[in-house]
């Protein structure tokens, strides 16, 4: 068979095998060779019966003692025991329903057996194992890859199609990473690497041969970023002859901090070198990173260009909205808001005005992506909290003007490492500054006997006219649901009770929006005094006067996330506070929430919660649209990803077409397919 062969013809895969193994997106024969083991069984190490280790699976090799007895429990249910020795020892064997072992096993005769081991008694008993008779080696005695499967499927089903592969696999296979690399990394063949990973004789090989899946996954993708990097580059960026912002300066309220300056310069100097602007500005809730939108706005409008800033949630695009406006009407720039809640007669009106360029700023949601929405000229695109976007989202909004200048923001730090895969095809601006007069919030984790002290503290913060918002995993109660899990709806119950004086107001995601808006809206005016709510106001409005954000179930939440909330709060000139609940809840828990008591650094929690929770508390593949990874683990292979990207940037400057690497240029177009045909040409 060849790699191009389709499963079904593998012996033993008919036609609905054949359909199950489309799920795990295996069709042919090449598919099933790169799907890779999820991990293995060492069925090598054969462990004497007194050293077997409860809640293990392990291997022994041990003599059938007696004829295997089976019972009748009760319908639908036989068990059948068995005894086996070795040098060492006694074992107990237990079978559920499987006739097969009673008539299989013979008396006198030894076994390799393999299965999970429990302790019972003062001995233990292997449950349900694998066995068979020593020397076979077929189900034990060897290294055994563990694959990912779906309902319907068994590993014996990968065996086969993955065995068909490899020997489809052709002797002279041929490796895309350059020679120079794979020596350089001291990296296996491909041919060799996908023989070890599938069929390794030991542990190590399995090891190495992972090494190398690993560091050629990281490589192609660092390749792919600097080639949609570099395609960027080679274009020119809308021309803004007047960079002055001295105007826009004087026009502020405030000064701004010599980080927010930085990034502003960073911006024009990307723009006065003609090339389109594609940066990311990187900063904590409240470091003031709208501002560096509105001075990109600013120079869009006095250019007689356009400028938009998409926003993930109607709350977020109206707090632009309501910042921006009189900042940009004091220079004489239109604004509009164009959200998906506005009326057909309002939202016509509007991309109206922006076709005819009556409008110079757009602020909006997914809503400016919409087909009928045409610029009359637009120059500047800001995406605002990006991870709640995807790449195609932002390529989406630049294209609806000719080579447009791109700022992306996130207040969701993200470790070095992840950075660098993640926004790989974007230059980096970090605000690390907060404006003057913001004080730094004193944080405590507690548990659930401290609740009587943290409600008076509410109702003192409350008494002295500050705000507080109470924050809760989930929106109501469930009978699935851990009695601890406080939910929104009870916890406002909850309050209302225990502090009849304050108003409570609740806000959760299943709210509609205009009742949403109102509410939220109240509580920035003042006329409630508690807001509890869900993560809805991760991403919300700014409320000067809120000084406690309460979290309930702490545990529940990553600590960057934890830490975006804090941010809420400290948005004025008092002392503001943050309670976190959830530390009675285990080890680890406490360990999380210690760290956001005692650091303030967004990084360096963000850096703690990858380690501690990996990149998936981060970024799923959905948000932010990059070519998903079968064998790299970023909280991992940290390392790995900057030796990748190091080999991937010396090659590239000295071959930035890759013109004598024809397929590992194939291999990296084929993982960026999603980006377009002509993504890298």
């Amino acid at each position: 068979m060849k790699l191009e062969d389709h499963v079904r013809f593998v012996r033993g895969i008919g036609p609905k095998k054949a359909e199950l193994l489309q799920k795990l997106g295996i069709t042919t024969l090449e598919d099933a060779v790169q799907c890779y083991p999820r991990g293995y069984e060492d069925r090598t190490r054969i462990i004497p019966i007194t050293e077997l280790t409860d809640g293990e699976k392990q291997c022994i090799h041990a003599v059938v003692g007696a004829e295997p007895k089976t019972a009748h429990i009760r319908k639908g249910m036989d068990i059948t025991h068995c005894k086996v020795f070795d040098e060492s020892g006694s074992l107990s064997l237990r079978f559920f329903n499987n006739r097969y072992a009673a008539a299989a096993l013979e008396v006198g005769q030894e076994y390799a057996f393999y299965g999970k081991v429990q302790a019972e008694g003062r001995g233990f008993v292997m449950i349900a194992p694998e066995f068979e008779r020593i020397g076979l080696d077929c189900k034990t005695g060897r290294i055994l890859p563990v694959y990912p499967l779906t309902a319907g499927l068994h590993q014996k089903d990968l065996y086969q199609v993955t065995d068909a592969a490899l020997q489809a696999v052709p002797k002279n296979y041929p490796d895309f990473l350059p020679q120079a690399i794979r020596e350089q990394q001291k990296l296996p063949p491909l041919g060799e690497a996908l023989a070890c990973i599938h069929r390794p004789q030991t542990l190590e090989q399995a090891q190495q041969a992972r090494h190398r899946m690993v560091f050629e996954e990281l490589f192609l993708l660092s390749c792919g970023m600097r080639f949609l990097r570099s395609r960027r580059a080679g274009k020119s960026g809308v021309r803004l002859r007047d960079l002055s912002l001295n105007a826009f300066y004087r026009a502020l309220p405030f000064s701004l901090t010599g980080a927010q300056q930085r990034a502003i310069e960073a911006c024009t100097m990307d723009i006065a070198a003609g090339k389109p602007l594609s940066r990311l500005v990187q900063g904590d809730v409240g470091s003031g990173k709208t501002m560096v939108a509105a001075a990109l706005c600013y120079l869009a409008a006095k250019n007689g260009q356009q400028a938009v800033i998409m926003a993930p949630t109607e709350l977020l695009a109206h707090q632009h909205m309501q910042t921006l406006e009189p900042l940009l009407h004091k220079l004489e720039i239109s604004c509009g808001l164009l959200v998906g809640s506005l009326g057909a007669k309002q939202k016509r009106e509007i991309t109206q005005k922006i076709e005819n360029g009556e409008i110079s700023v757009v602020i909006g949601t997914h809503a400016v992506l919409s087909d009928n929405v045409n610029f009359h000229a637009l120059a500047i695109a800001v995406v605002d909290e990006q991870h709640r976007f995807g790449v195609n989202q932002r390529a989406s909004l630049t294209a609806k003007g000719e080579n447009v200048h791109l700022l992306v923001m996130s207040a969701t730090p993200i470790p070095r490492t992840l950075a660098l895969l993640i926004y790989g095809d974007l230059d980096v601006s970090i605000i690390d500054e907060l404006p003057p007069g913001r004080q730094k919030i004193k944080t405590y984790a507690v548990g659930e006997q401290t609740r009587p002290r943290i409600d008076r503290f509410i109702d003192s913060q409350c008494a002295e006219g500050g705000q507080v918002y109470v924050v809760c995993p989930l929106v109501e109660d469930s009978e699935n649901m851990d009695t601890a899990r406080n939910s929104a709806e009870s916890t406002a119950e909850r309050l209302a009770k225990v502090l009849p004086n304050r108003t409570v107001g609740l806000v959760h995601g299943r709210t509609k929006a205009a009742e949403k808006e109102q509410i939220m809206s109240d509580f920035a005016d003042g006329k409630i005094d508690i807001l509890v709510s869900t993560t809805v106001i991760e991403v919300g409005v700014d409320v000067p006067n809120a000084t406690l954000m309460v979290v309930e179930n702490g545990d529940c939440f990553g600590m960057s996330q934890l830490h975006q909330l804090r941010g809420r709060v400290g948005r004025g000139k008092r002392q503001s506070f943050c309670v976190f609940y959830g530390a009675d809840r285990g080890e680890e828990a406490r360990e999380r929430l210690r760290t956001l008591v005692h650091t303030s650094d967004g990084f360096a929690i963000a850096q703690k919660d990858l380690e501690m929770r990996g990149a998936g508390d981060f970024f799923g593949t959905r948000q932010h649209g990059l070519p998903p990874m079968k064998m790299a683990d970023l909280a991992g292979d940290t390392r790995l990803l900057e030796q990748a990207k190091q080999a991937a940037d010396t090659l590239l400057e000295a071959d930035p077409e890759l013109e004598t690497e024809p397929l590992l240029k194939e291999k990296v177009q084929k993982m960026f397919s999603q980006y377009g045909e002509g993504a890298f040409n």
